[in-house]
């Protein structure tokens, strides 16, 4: 099998995210997050950390296509709510990818054996999930945006970050 020109596969399209995305699916799986970050906490699960890990990796890399929370957020829960707000797609995908670095240190910090540090860098977790959940804030877009601004992430990333305009069609 291969995976060229020839072989029929989009690779971007594969790694696709959503742009733009539905603030209020990104916040139900924000807090649908919280409450099996919370779980994990409580019981002291490996394997909660293993499925929060996975699940921020499947939406860094593939958006809501693959991972079970946010296809829970996108395709039920969200709809139910009838409710749309879109904002751009790339400061949420950077978000994401913060929460992937948290979740893998947290799990690689608990299989070192060092679990107290991986219960505080998931509780970091907790605390940035609940603010996009709960307040919508999210930390990760408030980070991406400092470092556009600060010519760390290219203008082009997010034409409608930096455009007003933009932002309200």
């Amino acid at each position: 099998m291969t995976s060229g020109p020839r072989s029929g596969i989009n690779w971007p399209a594969v790694f696709a995210f959503p742009n733009p995305v539905n603030e209020y699916a990104a916040r139900i799986t924000a807090a649908l997050v919280v409450l099996l970050a919370v779980a994990t906490l409580l019981a002291g699960s490996g394997w909660g950390l293993v499925l929060i890990a996975a699940g921020f990796w499947l939406r860094v890399l593939f958006g809501p296509r693959i991972s079970p929370l946010a296809l829970l957020s996108v395709k039920v829960l969200a709809p139910r709510l009838g409710r749309t707000r879109l904002v751009p797609g790339p400061p949420k995908r950077f978000a994401q990818g913060m929460g992937t670095v948290v979740s893998t240190t947290a799990l690689i910090l608990f299989a070192a054996g060092a679990a107290p540090a991986a219960w505080i860098v998931l509780a970091i977790l907790i605390v940035a999930a609940s603010l996009e959940a709960f307040a919508g804030f999210c930390l990760g877009c408030v980070i991406f945006g400092v470092l556009q601004r600060r010519g760390l992430i290219p203008e082009d990333i997010c034409e409608a970050c930096n455009n007003v305009a933009l932002r309200r069609s």
